[in-house]
Order: structure tokens, then C-alpha cells, then sequence
């Protein structure tokens, strides 16, 4: 399996793409769960063969061409194809509305074909299919989001980088309204459009991906970490971990594959 990966570096697209990727090749597992991770992802399939089937939660879906998958909440199982291409787009949260209309926490849990969003994505989808290397397919995304012409509030840029880093999970409601500049009954509301969570949750919520961060980069031992992410004790931390990746930490730690948030199963 090859893989490249691209962090934008010009201040306007670090705004709107917190990453962009692509894996291609052949796989030697039958069976991909991720657990949630914090991101929202826009994912152009150009893999062969026959349409590939993913579980987000407790529904199925059949992923399309270009797809969205939001801040999930539940892990994501996908049944993965021999081979497989793979070009995606890690967003900003704050970015999702501006590019298409509808925020991000629309698509929290969910898988979303595109294309019935915007047909303009089934044509992205063509001309990014058309080349055949990364650094075409960037050059041809690029050109697509440069387009777009997007203006930015200093609070917006702020709540991207709260969301997108792996600190500031210590932080109260008022602490963290506070920090934005908002109330907390505007934070709350800014908080369920980009990411489908309130912002105790969202707290919470960052609390978990600090562990997931600890766990995949350290060998810190699991009551370190629980201690590090702020949780309460080691009871909360497994708890609250097992809430949204619907296994224990220690079940994440014996499992971890080579990309953080993934597991790979079934071996061919």
C-alpha cells in the first residue's frame, strides 16, 4: 500500500484544508474499522471493482465516487476491496459550510455522496480520475479551491485551530468561551454547527482524541495518559473512551494499526 500526504502551508489554505492524502495499492486486510478521529473528510474513490460497503454505527451505506464522511461520534467499519485508490481532503470544520453550503455538523455520523450536494463534485471527481499521480491530482484541487473565494472572521480561525489541535481539552465552558470570544450560548451553538456537539461535549469529546494522540505517539502506560487528558480517573477515561470508539483503551492499544484511529482485521 503507498501513501503520500500534503499539509497545506499558505495562511488561506490552511484555513480551509487541514490535510490532503491518498493511498493506492493492494491491501492485505479485509476489514478497516476507524474509530472516530475529529475530522471531517472529503474522499474521492477511484478504486475498481465492485462498490465498497461501510457501517458508521448501527448504518450501512455503500460509498459513492466522492464522498463526505463528518466529526463522528462512532467508529466507521469498511469492507475494503483488493485494491484500492483513495484521494482525500481533510477539512476544517469552519471551512465545510463555506465550500458547500451546509455545516459541518450536518454530516456528524453520516456518510454523504456529494455529488447529489453539488454536481460540481461528480466533474472534480473526473478530472482528478483523469491523472495519475498525486501531485496531479493536487495540482488539479488546488486550482478547483483557489476558485473559491472565501473570506474569513478572526473567531472562525480560532474555533478551526481549537478543533484541529490536540491541546485545550483542560479548559471549563466559560474558560473556553471566553478564549473564542463568544458567550457560552454562542459557543454551544457555534460548536453543534461545526462538529454536531455541544460544548461540554465537545470538551469531552477532546479529551478522548488527547488519549487516542497519547496512546498511537507514546509508550505512556494507560493511567499516565487518563492523567495527562485531563479525566478524572481511570474509571472516566475508559468510560468516555469507550462511549465513542466502543472499545476500551487497552483494546485500542493492542490493536493499533500504523495510521492513527485505524485498525485493520482480517488478513487475506
Amino acid at each position: 500500500m503507498n501513501s503520500n500526504i500534503h499539509i497545506p502551508q499558505s495562511p488561506y489554505h490552511k484555513n480551509l484544508v487541514h490535510s490532503v492524502w491518498e493511498t493506492g495499492g493492494t491491501t492485505s486486510f479485509h476489514k478497516e474499522n476507524i474509530i472516530p478521529k475529529g475530522i471531517i473528510e472529503v474522499i474521492f474513490n477511484f478504486s475498481d471493482g465492485s462498490p465498497m460497503t461501510a457501517h458508521v454505527g448501527d448504518r450501512q451505506y455503500q460509498l459513492s465516487n466522492c464522498f463526505i464522511n463528518g466529526f463522528n461520534t462512532v467508529p466507521v467499519q469498511i469492507q475494503l476491496p483488493e485494491r484500492q485508490i483513495f484521494f482525500g481532503i481533510q477539512l476544517q470544520p469552519m471551512a465545510v459550510k463555506k465550500i458547500l453550503g451546509v455545516p459541518a455538523g450536518e454530516f456528524t455520523d453520516i456518510i454523504v455522496d456529494l455529488a447529489l450536494l453539488d454536481s460540481n463534485f461528480h466533474s472534480l471527481w473526473h478530472q482528478l480520475a483523469d491523472q495519475d499521480n498525486f501531485e496531479n491530482r493536487m495540482a488539479v484541487f488546488s486550482a478547483w479551491m483557489g476558485k473559491k473565494l472565501i473570506a474569513w472572521q478572526p473567531q472562525e480561525q480560532m474555533i478551526n485551530n481549537f478543533l484541529s489541535g490536540v491541546d485545550q481539552h483542560d479548559l471549563s465552558v466559560t474558560e473556553l468561551a471566553s478564549t473564542l470570544c463568544y458567550s457560552p450560548r454562542q459557543l454551544s451553538r457555534k460548536m453543534a454547527e461545526a462538529t454536531g456537539m455541544n460544548t461540554e461535549e465537545i470538551l469531552l469529546y477532546k479529551k478522548y482524541l488527547h488519549a487516542v494522540d497519547l496512546i498511537h505517539h507514546t509508550d505512556l502506560s494507560l493511567t499516565k495518559i487518563a492523567y495527562q487528558s485531563h479525566f478524572s480517573d481511570q474509571s472516566h477515561f475508559i468510560k468516555a473512551f469507550k462511549t465513542f470508539a466502543r472499545m476500551t483503551p487497552g483494546e485500542y492499544k493492542a490493536g493499533k494499526g500504523f495510521v492513527k484511529g485505524h485498525i485493520f482485521e482480517n488478513v487475506r
